[in-house]
């Protein structure tokens, strides 16, 4: 029997290889991108845009004619907004390929409570002492939306969170006091970073930059930020949009702490849910 033509149907083993290893590259470019994105709220934007494909799939598959008319519309709309969004993640994909740090590694674990605690307690300590010497300070706590678009303008520092630290980093004129820390995963990642300002008509007008900035970047995330006055010494608290003033330590503390139970208790209806539970 001639089996001359099965011959061009079986793969050589170096098209085997070179199959995988396009699939490897290709695989491991999405696995970076999406490294790229998390811990911004580009993240959130994609989320949305896998569930608008899931419900675009649908729509087809049950034949909803206006539904796949309107879904379509949206994908236009999108794909001529979708690079304006993106366009922060987009320039730092582009400087990472040019840095060559595109391949490396940026996870994190997740902050568990008895670090969570040492954090809070560290930064009760600075404030204590910046409050009552009247150093301005603005302390961004990140959480599950991603910031990372408005770091760009910080100083890299990626150390512990301790009382000292914090108040040495907003010490007058020192070369990093001006501009907030951020802490991220239980670290000080950024500091000296200029946050966008909240141009809220309601708030009260005799609220300063270092306020509305610390309002300003918890109207895009869901960060915790601790703000404590230059003039007054005042501890603040701001979160979602809203300012909560002439706080005491214990008072922020207890704050700090419901935030992050709030967190934990999000984290675990996700867990549940994809659980089955």
């Amino acid at each position: 029997m001639d089996l001359s033509f099965l011959s061009g149907a079986i793969a050589s083993p170096w098209d085997i290889i070179r199959s995988l290893l396009d699939i490897t590259i290709v695989a491991y470019a999405f696995y970076r991108i999406l490294g790229l994105i998390r811990g911004t709220r580009a993240e959130q934007l994609l989320k949305g845009l896998v569930l608008l494909l899931v419900f675009s799939v649908l729509a087809g598959f049950l034949r909803l004619g206006m539904v796949n008319w309107l879904v379509e519309k949206l994908w236009i709309v999108f794909a001529i907004t979708l690079p304006i969004v993106f366009q922060p993640e987009l320039r730092r994909l582009l400087e990472q390929l040019g840095r060559g740090s595109f391949f490396a590694s940026t996870h994190r674990s997740r902050l568990d409570r008895e670090d969570w605690d040492n954090v809070v307690r560290e930064i009760a300590d600075a404030v204590t002492i910046l409050s009552r010497n009247r150093v301005g300070a603005l302390i961004v706590i990140a959480r599950d939306t991603g910031i990372g678009e408005y770091l760009e303008s910080g100083v890299d520092l990626d150390s512990l969170v301790s009382a000292s630290l914090l108040v040495n980093l907003f010490i007058p004129r020192s070369p990093l006091h001006d501009g907030a820390v951020v802490i991220n995963q239980g670290r000080i990642e950024k500091a000296a970073c200029f946050l966008p300002l909240s141009d809220n008509p309601t708030l009260d007008k005799s609220l300063g930059t270092r306020h509305r900035a610390g309002i300003g970047i918890t109207e895009v995330s869901d960060a915790l930020v601790v703000i404590v006055s230059e003039e007054t010494g005042t501890i603040s608290l701001a979160q979602e949009g809203t300012i909560r003033r002439y706080l005491d330590v214990a008072n922020l503390t207890d704050s700090l702490n419901r935030g992050m139970l709030k967190e934990d208790r999000r984290a675990a209806a996700i867990l549940r849910r994809w659980s089955g539970d």
